[in-house]
């Protein structure tokens, strides 16, 4: 696929935030995959890839693998908007929600977790596939939020202070931990 910006939501699921974007699923461009990325893309040629609660998916080490396989195929200055649940968000309830192997049912969305990252590990995760990152909501070790204005142009997350509807009068009902995870000019 050629062209001047392509855009990709990966675990497109039924949110459809980002309309001009290409929504994919496992099935259409699995992140384990190489081979689904090189039959559909050329290196060098994504703008930009959004990924909303999907990395907490993959093992640490699949992570890794699988940012390795996007900075491949992002242009220099593309990057990853990725979303996971927050390991330092201080409510009891979510993060019995979103542990490892979820909360019970094995057709609950959270059964197949494979990791809960706090801002640090996920840092180091796409530091290691050669990105440089930017948060932009996260829970600190004290389990306090930052959020840093972010442009919604450049990917919606709706599990986000702005955006999830559990988040009202200055309550925070449900937040992500998010960062853009940028590919170098000169990488």
């Amino acid at each position: 696929m050629k062209s001047s910006s392509i855009r990709i939501v990966i675990g497109a699921s039924s949110y459809r935030n980002n309309p001009d974007w290409i929504h994919t699923q496992k099935d259409d461009l699995d992140l384990l995959n190489r081979g689904h990325w090189l039959e559909q893309f050329e290196k060098n040629n994504i703008s930009a890839i959004l990924a909303e609660h999907v990395w907490e998916h993959l093992t640490y080490e699949q992570g890794i693998q699988a940012a390795t396989t996007c900075f491949e195929f992002l242009k220099p200055g593309g990057y990853i908007r990725c979303a996971v649940p927050d390991g330092n968000f201080p409510d009891q309830m979510y993060q019995q929600l979103v542990q490892i192997g979820g909360p019970g049912p094995k057709d609950h969305p959270a059964a197949t977790h494979q990791i809960v990252f706090t801002y640090q590990t996920l840092q180091k995760m796409f530091h290691t596939a050669g990105f440089q990152t930017k948060l932009l909501e996260y829970c600190d070790e004290n389990g306090h939020f930052h959020h840093y204005p972010w442009n919604p142009n450049d990917g919606v997350i709706y599990r986000s202070f702005p955006f999830d509807h559990r988040n009202q009068k200055g309550k925070l009902g449900f937040v992500s931990l998010i960062l853009d995870a940028i590919k170098p000019l000169r990488a």
